[in-house]
């Protein structure tokens, strides 16, 4: 009888149980809470996936992954993704009884320089079940130590590292796991849940909704904080960053691995409504096809293309947008009638009447014998005639009206002129290029090009007539014919390029990590970037393309030598082991700020006179002359036309005579 009692007891125990799991998971009310929802509200990136451990499997397996992973910089960054995965890998069959979960990571500047990435798993009605809860210390060998803690009456358990020296920090917030190595990113979700930020953010829940689950992820960008991931990277100002980070506020896209390791992501991006930005103004501004490419050279790092049907009607919305900013307004008027009052010219019927369909920005890869940023501003024109007309005029106010004096010349049969209007970039084009002053600019075919530089205008009619442009590269026809053909905002990156310019102005501690890391950088050789009006918001499209480095770097578009400059073979050694020299009589070319002058004279730190060249009309003519720092000539010769021409001679330290060269 006892027995039976006993086996009654027992079978009451399971049974209640079981209603227990019945009751808990199938008839008790759902009070499922959203996992973005607990997301704190400074994030930068979410990525949101619906198969986590299927989808996290494919992206270790691929080849970009392994390529990374042998990478510190991208090592640190995915460290923490890959511990957690470590601790729950090892549990995959625990997850994968769950069912489908939802998993949601963000990644937050807690603090400068600093990043976090914060989890949210969504467990469902799992969650409810206290035994899950005890199931942790399962989950945990030797390595690791668990601990408890309260915080505003939430249950925060702690996964300590004995090796990392790391802490896991993990809650339950109804039907979601949350989870951080950032104590404060798990602490400022509990904070918030009642209040939620970026979920209750009208424009994030706009993009939401526009945002599906086709591919393996969906990625959703808030650009508030967008400047602050990028100052991780480096500590100069970026410019572009700002700008961004001031006039987007979300982008989201459903973004996938193809099978040829390109990355593709496709969605939708809204405008912050609280700033009047030419990005509203373009996109109630239609559409054009960008074809700059043509005059572009080839070893742009960065080409950012503008399109819209007509610039009259691009400025006329700009203008109505601006209205709503009373003294931004009152502001823009007055400089622009002091312009016209100043000049004696009509803006619109000067400037504006021959603007077409396209304004493109670029940054060219830079010589490292002058620590500027080639940029340039690229206009097509509706008429080459009207612009070479109006432009001429501009010019000959300048002449009359002000003190500067500017004498035109010509570079390889291209006309370099001066217009020396400061402010008038920033007026028309928006605070990014507010450092475009008092720029020189060329005309080639229907565009016509600006630059501070007179030099980078020089290297783009070089690439131009050489036929070295965009449009000419069988990479970027490739890559481009991924986007759609017009568009309101095109970007293209160049990494390469990029890399080039990246090393020229970085100290050289920062060089030796950029040479280290190379192989990391123009893994990915293109990247673009595309917005398209459309509904109200922008149509978005992003692609990466990812390169074996040894295959982006054998190409000729990534070949060092003319960067740093001709050299020649000594005859000392063979292959990679070859010292190589520099000529003494090849002369690397000059960047001088002001054309008018007659000569161009650089210094050795020490204040010494390093060379002294004739000039005219910005190019070498005349006597050279190159001194060792003690004051004694080094090199002494003469150019004609930017060419050596006679005799030239090398001396020592002393000024005997080494050798001549005759030209």
């Amino acid at each position: 009888m006892t027995r039976k009692k006993t086996l009654y007891a027992i079978l009451v125990l399971i049974l209640g149980y079981l209603t227990y799991l019945v009751y808990t998971l199938y008839l008790s009310p759902s009070a499922n809470l959203r996992p973005v929802y607990l997301i704190p509200q400074d994030a930068v990136f979410l990525v949101e996936t619906q198969e986590p451990v299927e989808n996290w499997d494919k992206i270790r397996e691929s080849e970009v992954w392994k390529h990374l992973q042998k990478n510190d910089y991208f090592s640190e960054l995915t460290s923490n993704i890959q511990k957690v995965d470590t601790i729950f890998h090892r549990k995959k069959k625990l997850f994968e009884l769950f069912g489908t979960r939802s998993l949601v990571f963000s990644i937050h500047m807690y603090r400068p320089k600093s990043y976090g990435i914060f989890y949210v798993v969504d467990l469902k009605k799992i969650a409810k079940l206290k035994l899950l809860k005890s199931y942790f210390n399962t989950l945990l060998d030797d390595n690791y130590v668990l601990s408890k803690r309260s915080y505003r009456d939430h249950e925060i358990i702690e996964l300590y590292d004995k090796i990392t020296k790391e802490t896991l920090h993990i809650s339950f917030i109804q039907n979601q796991l949350i989870a951080s190595y950032v104590h404060t990113l798990v602490e400022a979700s509990i904070d918030q849940h009642q209040e939620p930020a970026i979920g209750r953010d009208l424009d994030f829940i706009e993009i939401k909704k526009r945002t599906g689950y086709d591919d393996m992820f969906r990625l959703f960008v808030q650009y508030d904080y967008l400047d602050d991931y990028v100052r991780y990277f480096s500590d100069e100002k970026n410019d572009w960053a700002r700008v961004v980070s001031e006039t987007i506020a979300f982008s989201g896209f459903t973004l996938d691995l193809k099978s040829n390791n390109t990355i593709v992501a496709n969605g939708s991006t809204n405008l912050n409504r609280s700033n009047i930005a030419y990005l509203k103004a373009l996109q109630k501004s239609g559409i054009s096809k960008r074809s700059a490419a043509e005059v572009i050279p080839k070893r742009s790092a960065i080409y950012m293309s503008f399109g819209f049907e007509n610039f009259k009607e691009l400025y006329s919305n700009f203008e109505r947008l601006l209205q709503d900013d009373t003294r931004g307004y009152a502001n823009y008027k007055e400089n622009y009638r002091q312009i016209e009052s100043l000049l004696k010219i009509n803006i619109r019927e000067h400037f504006m009447s021959w603007i077409g369909d396209e304004i493109a920005f670029l940054q060219i890869q830079p010589s490292v014998e002058k620590q500027t940023k080639n940029m340039a501003l690229v206009l097509k024109t509706s008429n080459k005639v009207n612009a070479e007309e109006n432009l001429g005029i501009m010019v000959d106010q300048i002449r009359k009206r002000t003190p500067v004096k500017f004498k035109q010349f010509t570079y390889k049969e291209h006309q370099i002129n001066f217009l020396a209007i400061k402010g008038f970039f920033k007026m028309f084009f928006g605070g990014a290029f507010e450092k475009l002053e008092k720029p020189y600019f060329t005309m080639l075919e229907d565009y016509v090009v600006f630059s501070n530089e007179p030099e980078t205008l020089k290297s783009i009619i070089d690439s131009y007539v050489a036929s070295e442009t965009l449009s000419t590269s069988e990479d970027y026809i490739r890559f481009n014919n991924k986007f759609r053909a017009k568009s309101s905002v095109f970007t293209y990156v160049n990494t390469p390029s990029l890399y080039k310019s990246m090393y020229a102005f970085a100290d050289e501690k920062t060089k030796a990590q950029i040479q280290k890391n190379k192989d990391f950088i123009i893994c990915f050789p293109q990247l673009g970037f595309q917005l398209t009006s459309y509904d109200g918001l922008f149509k978005s499209k992003l692609v990466v393309e990812y390169q074996n480095p040894e295959l982006v770097a054998s190409k000729e578009q990534f070949k060092m030598d003319d960067f740093y400059g001709p050299r020649l073979h000594t005859g000392i050694g063979t292959g990679t082991n070859a010292i190589l020299v520099k000529d003494v009589f090849t002369v690397k070319s000059i960047f001088p700020d002001d054309l008018n002058a007659d000569e161009y004279e650089t210094t050795y730190k020490s204040g010494a006179t390093h060379l002294k060249i004739g000039l005219k009309d910005g190019q070498k003519h005349g006597r050279y002359y190159e001194y060792y720092e003690n004051g004694e000539v080094k090199v002494k010769g003469r150019f004609k036309q930017d060419k050596q021409v006679g005799t030239w001679r090398h001396y020592d330290l002393k000024g005997n005579l080494i050798k001549k060269k005759k030209f």
